[in-house]
């Protein structure tokens, strides 16, 4: 959802050809497979377009590919640094708390709201840095 969220918001601010915004994972457990049913529902109901997503885990590689990898959690943060080392202070979470996880909690709503305020919260204070 975060990938979409954050495309929709880039996009309505006129910055989309500013950007290059892609969600990775930090496992390998979903490669391949496309977003969750009911993440796509909450994106409808908000009204975020999304296409079909492929999952597919971060590589070394990546580091010198993105300026930022934004973790929805603490557990991300530590599974990229078992993937590649940050000396550019590249990783951060979106909050200063994790972002639940809704396929444990079943809660697609509250992680869209925190997604969305979170988003948001970075926008203000980042977009003119990028």
């Amino acid at each position: 959802m975060a990938e979409f969220i954050m495309k929709d918001k880039i996009s309505k601010l006129g910055r989309d050809k500013d950007f290059y915004i892609e969600s990775r994972a930090t496992s390998f457990e979903e490669d391949g497979n496309d977003m969750y049913p009911l993440a796509k529902k909450v994106l409808d109901e908000k009204g975020i377009p999304y296409t079909r997503h492929y999952a597919k885990r971060l590589e070394k590689a990546d580091y010198n590919k993105f300026d930022l990898f934004i973790c929805m959690e603490e557990a991300n943060v530590r599974n990229i640094k078992y993937i590649f080392d940050d000396p550019y202070g590249k990783v951060i979470k979106l909050l200063d708390r994790d972002i639940s996880d809704p396929w444990y909690t079943g809660d697609f709503i509250k992680t869209y709201n925190d997604l969305d305020y979170g988003i948001d919260l970075f926008l203000k204070k980042n977009m003119y840095k990028y």
